[in-house]
């Protein structure tokens, strides 16, 4: 895709009122999504960028990839706010001459900045966690691994995951179909392990990578546990383990997604918070606001899924089966 860089002095909004700096964005989104409460081995924070250039446009996605960063440009946006980390582990090189290295020269000579929010925004109130569980309209909900809060008397309400009840109790079919309706259309779709016919009320979810936490998950007594990028070992044993203590259809069922799905939810919450944090106050401040996009495009990686096959003379095919 041929991008033409927004050639606009972007010093002021359309109402003639000076842009905030990249530098008071970064402080909000700070203080939205505090690097502290990231984990050790994450990177978070701005990537790229001048701290004193104006902002006017931020475009949200999930990933830091080609197509997003064409979509930031075209759009001429001052700031691309990614979910997952472009340089998540060391590099001794930037160069133009990697994909992450092409990647960044490209915003940079584009006037558009890089910053990252990942898992200090898992976390957080109106984080991923909360966005997945506002999406399934789970009520009565708490983190399934909370933050410390430095006083026993005083409980937490960010950390990992989250755990919550259902309006009404469903079948676990409904409750999947659920998920495939709120969350982005993928290749994969929804993939579930339990018996569909199954009832179920408690749920947790964890959006990304999830399948470390299963402990939590059966600590809390959710009945299924939504979550993405599940393996066959982690699962098998889990279902296992169910089925030995809780009967055949033992909890907590699973239901797996994309990880980029599981994600995505974020976004808006990301964009709407960030303009309201910056949206001027009556009387105080006459810096502008700024104008945000989510990106819709679908950034999982996988693009196609081809059905099993049954054997000539074999089981009619099934698209479910009991656990």
């Amino acid at each position: 895709m041929t991008v033409v860089p927004d050639p606009r002095p972007a010093t002021t909004s359309a109402t003639g009122e000076p842009s905030p700096t990249l530098a008071r964005v970064v402080r909000v989104l700070d203080e939205l999504y505090p690097p502290s409460t990231a984990e050790g081995w994450d990177a978070v924070g701005l990537v790229a960028g001048d701290p004193g250039a104006p902002v006017r446009k931020v475009l949200f996605a999930v990933d830091p990839v080609e197509e997003v960063a064409d979509e930031a440009l075209a759009w001429g946006a001052d700031l691309l706010v990614t979910h997952h980390p472009l340089f998540l582990r060391p590099v001794h090189s930037v160069a133009a001459t990697t994909f992450k290295g092409s990647l960044v020269h490209r915003l940079i000579r584009g006037g558009c900045a890089l910053y990252v929010a990942h898992t200090n925004a898992d976390a957080a109130g109106r984080g991923v966690a909360d966005a997945l569980a506002d999406a399934l309209d789970l009520l009565h909900r708490i983190p399934l691994v909370p933050h410390p809060t430095g006083s026993p008397h005083v409980a937490s309400t960010t950390g990992t995951g989250r755990v919550g009840r259902l309006a009404e109790p469903t079948t676990l079919r409904a409750f999947a179909q659920r998920v495939a309706e709120v969350l982005p259309a993928t290749v994969q779709g929804v993939r579930v392990a339990g018996d569909l016919d199954a009832r179920v009320e408690s749920v947790a979810v964890v959006g990304g990578s999830g399948d470390s936490l299963f402990d939590a998950v059966r600590a809390s007594g959710a009945d299924v546990y939504l979550t993405s990028d599940l393996r066959h070992h982690p699962v098998s044993e889990l279902r296992e383990r169910a089925r030995l203590e809780g009967g055949e259809a033992g909890t907590p069922f699973l239901v797996d997604v994309p990880h980029y799905a599981s994600e995505w939810p974020w976004l808006r919450y990301a964009a709407e918070d960030l303009v309201r944090a910056l949206a001027p106050a009556p009387g105080g401040s006459s810096t502008a606001g700024v104008e945000t996009r989510v990106s819709t495009l679908v950034t999982d990686p996988w693009t196609a899924r081809v059905a099993s096959v049954p054997a000539a003379g074999g089981a009619e095919h099934v698209t479910d089966r009991a656990p």
